[in-house]
């Protein structure tokens, strides 16, 4: 009924029925995988009024798995593409939020699948999309963030000359070598 496409490999048609209503495929090596496409083979529709919520837990080799809710495919939207190079594990489940099954622990990737009624669906979507910030606010957050960094900085090397102050240039140039090593290391160092 389903399947998983990742760059690069031939197309996964292999889901576990683990419930009722719940299906269970691995991804391998997913540490080098950017997007999944899920979608629906054609050979069996959802039964009418469903849909299927798309689940994906990230490997990580010192715990069991944490489910993400990535979105949804439907008769009406047959395939999703998803990102998933970017997502981090949550540190606790969020209600809602199916558990599959309680493998051991692997350095495997795995997509859920929960074929869910359409209320279910859409109620758990727009939780979702309320919930992720928007690209702009985490833009607008980035630029005030480094903007502020700068001033804290170089301010604090400032000497009155006259009417106004002078920041010498080695300064200015120490700041921005700073600043792009912490970003090569870690390019979410601004949030905390």
């Amino acid at each position: 009924m389903f399947g998983i496409l990742v760059s690069g490999r031939i197309v996964q048609t292999n889901f576990e029925q683990v419930g009722e209503r719940h299906f269970l495929s691995v991804i391998v090596d997913a540490d080098n995988i950017n997007h999944v496409v899920v979608f629906l083979t054609g050979q069996i529709p959802f039964p009418d009024g469903t849909a299927g919520l798309i689940y994906f837990s990230w490997p990580d080799p010192n715990a069991p798995p944490s489910w993400q809710l990535l979105g949804y495919i439907s008769n009406e939207k047959p395939s999703s593409v998803f990102k998933i190079s970017g997502l981090k594990k949550k540190a606790e489940e969020q209600s809602g939020f199916l558990q599959f099954a309680q493998h051991a622990i692997s350095h495997n990737a795995q997509i859920g699948i929960a074929i869910e009624p359409l209320s279910v669906v859409q109620e758990q979507i727009t939780m979702l999309e309320s919930s992720k910030p928007s690209e702009q606010s985490q833009f607008t957050e980035y630029c005030q963030k480094t903007i502020q960094s700068f001033v804290n900085y170089v301010s604090s090397f400032a000497t009155p000359q006259q009417d106004s102050y002078v920041v010498p240039l080695p300064v200015v140039q120490n700041w921005y070598q700073s600043f792009e090593t912490k970003l090569m290391t870690n390019p979410f160092f601004w949030k905390s």
